[in-house]
């Protein structure tokens, strides 16, 4: 071999050794890039003692992707299903399919602190401690309903995935696909049947529950299942309820923050001695009757209203709320929550909560018509977090290098087209099977107690299906199972509520 041809041999054979390299690199990168696998699972077995009895039950944390309309994977989502062994009639034990909110909220809330068979180290009044982890939860519905928490788009580990180009598909592409109200409920009533198929749960009673804006989720999927996917459900449970779509704009609005306001004032002992000496379920059937039969009209008449019915008014709602009626009055009688939040303890250096009133703050200025932060979202963070990572990989077994999100990117949020409140009233329309149930708690300022009495009053205004819709308060915030008395209480009503929502074998679904 003459050296021009030994040159251009081994110059050959460095760049075939380079490519082999930079193969291995490329290799290796892909091996440790941090992405979620599009479909796995992890069953891992356990026991627990729920509502007095042994439950043997079966875990299964994985992914299952989300495909278009050509069968292509566009995301995975990552959930989490409880499944009861040593059940006689599979077929009949209900399925019940749990979301969160935000929009843009993991399913972590409900999942570790609701109805799962795991719930949050807290104290008994619901206020996080540590060390952080999870314990038994002794009031779990695992018991009468198997379980499947889901993780929308971008929430928890669920991603959206490259296109059949291998390339990441624009925000206004994946808007289009998963973040507004309408593409949400498509995309996820999808997944739900895949769900559904793979675990052979077709012939289950099943029932949806969201918390938040996670209702506004579940009352349109109720209608896009059955429309869509020829699934009818037994049960929809609506935690916290947002607007869905009714209308409570205007006076309405303003009117009925007051019971709230009446709730948290009981609680921090600031009103009047002869209210705060009987019990809260005393207190808010009188401010309620006020709101509706003299509240609201006063403020429906504005600035027609005569001075001396404003003044009377104005001071009724101070006893009730625990602010001043100068402040009253300076609102025009329509108090903003906001202000509310940093209104109320003022004079003792606090604010308090947004989605938990219980719950104190610490601003920087006393002066100000808002609190610096939301004190209880805070405090739930810290605690939540690091459960979840924990519980999810040291006890579940199901490990990824991708990080959870407790709130994703999912913004902006197209709003436009809500009508799932109407949505949820057609589906219950249309199948004489489904009940509904609201459940709220008194000192949630962000989604008040009375919006969700008033949005389940004007849900169906012939009052035909009056007696399948049900209301139940409690004496917490947005999330009212964190505190110990009713987490109880609210999964025996969620309990209740599966049971009698199953019609007896033989049952003819008409009217």
């Amino acid at each position: 071999m003459n050296t021009l041809n030994k040159g251009v041999f081994w110059l050959a054979l460095v760049l075939v050794q380079a490519g082999f390299m930079a193969q291995a690199i490329a290799q290796s990168s892909n091996e440790h890039q941090r992405s979620i696998e599009i479909e796995t699972v992890v069953e891992t077995e356990h026991r627990a003692q729920i509502n007095g009895e042994r439950v043997n039950y079966k875990a299964f944390a994985g992914t299952l992707p989300v495909w278009d309309d050509e069968g292509h994977p566009t995301a995975t989502l990552q959930y989490t299903y409880y499944e009861r062994q040593g059940v006689r009639n599979q077929e009949s034990r209900p399925l019940l399919i749990s979301f969160n909110g935000g929009p843009g909220s993991a399913s972590v809330w409900m999942h570790i602190a609701y109805t799962g068979p795991k719930t949050l180290l807290l104290d008994e009044e619901g206020f996080p401690t540590q060390p952080y982890g999870v314990q038994q939860n002794p009031y779990s519905v695992l018991d009468v309903a198997d379980i499947v928490f889901v993780n929308p788009v971008n929430t928890g580990y669920s991603r959206v995935l490259p296109g059949p180009d291998g390339k990441m598909p624009s925000r206004a592409e994946q808007q289009k696909m998963f973040f507004g109200v309408n593409e949400d409920i498509r995309y996820l009533s999808e997944w739900v049947n895949t769900f559904v198929t793979r675990y052979n749960r077709w012939r289950s009673p099943k029932f949806l529950i969201g918390e938040s804006y996670g209702t506004t989720r579940v009352a349109g999927m109720a209608l896009q299942l059955q429309n869509a996917h020829w699934m009818y459900l037994n049960g929809v449970i609506l935690v916290s309820p947002t607007d869905m779509g009714i209308d409570r704009d205007g006076p309405v609005k303003a009117a009925n923050r007051l019971p709230y306001f009446a709730a948290a004032a009981w609680y921090h002992g600031q009103l009047a001695d002869d209210l705060q000496e009987g019990d809260l379920y005393d207190l808010l059937p009188k401010v309620e009757e006020f709101t509706i039969n003299e509240y609201l009209p006063a403020l429906a008449k504005g600035a027609w209203l005569p001075a001396d019915e404003k003044q009377a008014i104005a001071e009724q709602v101070a006893r009730y709320s625990g602010i001043s009626v100068e402040s009253v009055l300076q609102s025009n009688l329509d108090v903003d929550t906001a202000f509310f939040w940093k209104e109320l303890l003022r004079h003792e250096g606090h604010t308090v909560g947004r989605l938990d009133s219980r719950y104190k703050g610490l601003d920087r200025k006393d002066v100000g018509v808002r609190p610096d932060f939301n004190s209880e979202l805070t405090s739930w963070l810290h605690s939540f977090t690091p459960a979840i990572n924990y519980y999810l990989r040291e006890e579940l077994g199901f490990k990824t290098d991708v990080s959870y999100n407790m709130f994703g990117p999912v913004h902006p949020w197209d709003r436009s087209g809500n009508n799932t409140g109407e949505n949820l009233r057609q589906a219950m329309a249309q199948n004489p099977f489904l009940n509904v149930l609201f459940q709220a708690g008194y000192y949630d300022g962000a989604t008040n107690y009375f919006d969700a009495k008033y949005s389940m009053w004007q849900m169906d205004p012939s009052g035909k299906m009056k007696d399948r819709l049900f209301f139940e308060g409690y004496r917490s915030g947005h999330m009212m199972y964190l505190r110990r008395d009713d987490l109880r209480l609210s999964n025996e009503h969620v309990r209740d509520f599966i049971r009698a929502a199953l019609p007896a074998p033989g049952t003819p679904a008409k009217y």
